[in-house]
């Protein structure tokens, strides 16, 4: 099995609902975000997939988040603005845009400081 990894980042505020501390207020974090995927079938050149296809990919999610008010996006107004749904929600927006590629989306991690990260897998 080959594996992939990319990395990228965004800003962007929001407010955990219900949470009852410090965090229920607005603030904000510079998110960094790691994406894995795996396959067993190397194409032409001898690559899984091209790094800068998977990228672009990432950077077109992130692009929808940067320096938003997360909870004002639908997919967050069902559900808690938490690192992990951040994750959920990059996970299944990845998730479509590579079923033309013979790769699997293995997992995707959001780290809202240096030392702490929630992550995403099936």
């Amino acid at each position: 099995m080959f594996n992939l990894y990319i990395t990228d980042t965004f800003s962007a505020a929001h407010r955990i609902e219900e949470y009852h501390g410090k965090c229920e207020e607005l603030h904000g974090h510079n998110f960094k975000v790691e994406v894995l995927v795996q396959g067993d079938k190397l194409g032409p050149g001898g690559m899984l997939v091209d790094f800068k296809v998977l990228k672009t990919l990432l950077k077109n999610i992130l692009n929808s988040l940067d320096h938003k008010y997360l909870n004002e996006i639908d997919f967050f107004k069902e559900r808690a603005c938490s690192s992990e749904n951040i994750a959920l929600y990059i996970y299944e927006e990845f998730k479509n845009f590579i079923k033309d590629y013979d790769i699997t989306l293995y997992e995707v991690r959001v780290w809202e400081s240096d030392t702490a990260y929630a992550s995403y897998k099936e």
